[in-house]
């Protein structure tokens, strides 16, 4: 097995015991984990906090290379890199390769970006300006849907703005983020990035640690909740992602084939383990049996399996704990629907729930209500868009959604009135990096990507200077 260390002022250490990881396509140990305890995360934040003056007063463009640097090295090992990514959680192989794509990716952009000083105010008697400066430790909390590209979202901001890092990946996902610790230690001065794997223990102190000034945790609403709670004591500042239960609404004037792709890829992308995942399709009567039929089809083709298969299409549930709650999805939508594609688990090792699609559902069933968090798609009837609407925001998340039609004037009316932080017209999960990303009611606090998402590691400080007496 191929040995892992975890990232502790600037020295590749090893924890205090190990915890074997599970491959979730065939439920055998493949790697060993290092594990941090309470003392090893002391080290690590007293590390990042002695870093922090150095590293806060370089230039930005120094800090802004060494992220540039980083990029490239993720790039030059991305083939070993997914490898281990499809091991851990399960995803196609490509999948994991263009995970670290997109990684690599979004540093290059976030390098790109400035935190220039802005003049607010300026005249013959006073001059007052902006600026943007670093908080100090900031601790990031990554789950195991999509391990890089949620770490990277947090690292690269976070360093660029002149933070230091404390980084504490998901027990069940921890391999990909120790490798890019090692890429981390060859790069940057020591304790301006530190990363530390355990077994769910250390999250909570983290969030009430006095020396951690951020939290920029991704994860369930419920668990937000709680990381909201441990950090109010010391009034850290958070940006929370959390969870959704996002809604895609067909217009009537849609083919419903091609629209019924549309929904099936928004549902089952990394085995409908994305917080932006399609999770309830309205559709309009009169288009509601050719769209179950056609989504019933094109799920019954999909290929599941090991992700390291060239074959396979949709790997599997990541860890048993969330596979246990699919599968009490499954018994909720045969009980509560008409199960017309999947529903039945098949026989082998591996958390393996094949796409499954429900019709003749309502919205008072928990699959429906609730984030299910697997390739379940529950398909509801409206006879009237108003009624869709109001039974769409009739929701405490509201992280995204979409609309589908061809009129798009329409299309876009309706999107506004979605209660969500973004809505999609025509596709589904197109984020980009320059965009700004925030989720509305319980779906989360703060913004992710573009400008806003790297201010989001900063303070303003406002100086104003009278010129004259």
């Amino acid at each position: 097995m191929q040995a892992y260390q975890l990232l502790i002022n600037g020295k590749l250490v090893d924890g205090r015991t190990t915890r074997g990881i599970v491959n979730p396509a065939t439920e055998e140990v493949f790697a060993q984990c290092p594990q941090a305890d309470e003392a090893l995360l002391d080290q690590a934040v007293a590390s990042a906090r002695n870093a922090f003056p150095g590293w806060s007063g370089r230039p930005l463009s120094e800090r802004a290379g060494m992220l540039q640097r980083l990029a490239d090295a993720l790039e030059a090992r991305r083939d070993d890199i997914a490898l281990v990514l499809t091991q851990e959680q399960g995803k196609p192989l490509e999948d994991a390769k263009g995970e670290i794509t997109g990684t690599a990716g979004y540093i290059r952009y976030i390098a790109t970006l400035d935190l220039a000083p802005k003049v607010l105010k300026e005249n013959a008697s006073e001059r007052i300006v902006q600026h943007r400066a670093p908080l100090g430790v900031v601790g990031a909390i990554t789950p195991w849907n999509m391990p890089l590209i949620l770490l990277a979202i947090k690292l690269a901001p976070g360093l660029l703005a002149g933070n230091t890092m404390i980084v504490k990946p998901a027990p069940t996902t921890p391999l990909t983020t120790l490798l890019v610790g090692e890429l981390c230690a060859a790069i940057f001065p020591p304790g301006v990035v530190n990363t530390i794997a355990d077994d769910n223990e250390l999250g909570a102190v983290m969030t009430r640690h006095p020396d951690i000034a951020k939290i920029a945790f991704t994860g369930s609403t419920e668990t937000g909740r709680k990381v909201m709670a441990s950090a109010a004591d010391t009034l850290k500042r958070l940006t929370l992602e959390l969870g959704g239960n996002d809604a895609a609404l067909v217009l009537d004037d849609n083919d419903p084939d091609a629209v019924a792709g549309h929904l099936l890829r928004g549902a089952t992308l990394n085995c409908g383990q994305v917080c932006l995942a399609i999770k309830r399709a309205y559709v309009p009567e009169a288009l509601y049996d050719a769209v179950c039929d056609a989504l019933a089809q094109r799920a019954g083709a999909m290929v599941i399996g090991d992700g390291q298969d060239p074959s396979t299409q949709m790997g599997p549930i990541q860890n048993r704990a969330q596979y246990e709650k699919v599968k009490g999805y499954l018994d909720i939508a045969k009980r509560d629907g008409h199960v017309i594609a999947g529903g039945e688990l098949p026989e082998g090792p591996g958390y393996f729930v094949p796409p499954t699609i429900v019709r003749d559902i309502d919205d008072s069933s928990l699959l429906v209500s609730e984030e299910q968090f697997g390739p379940i798609l529950p398909v509801l009837v409206y006879r009237d868009v108003e009624d869709a609407l109001a039974r769409i925001n009739d929701s405490h998340w509201g992280l995204g959604g979409t609309v589908w039609g061809r009129d798009l004037e329409r299309a876009y009316a309706l999107a506004q009135r979605f209660e969500s932080g973004t809505v999609w017209v025509n596709r589904h999960l197109n984020l980009q990096a320059e965009i700004p990303f925030s989720g509305a009611k319980q779906s989360g606090i703060g913004t992710e990507y573009g400008q806003e998402g790297l201010e989001e590691f900063t303070q303003r400080k406002v100086i104003n200077v009278q010129l004259e007496a």
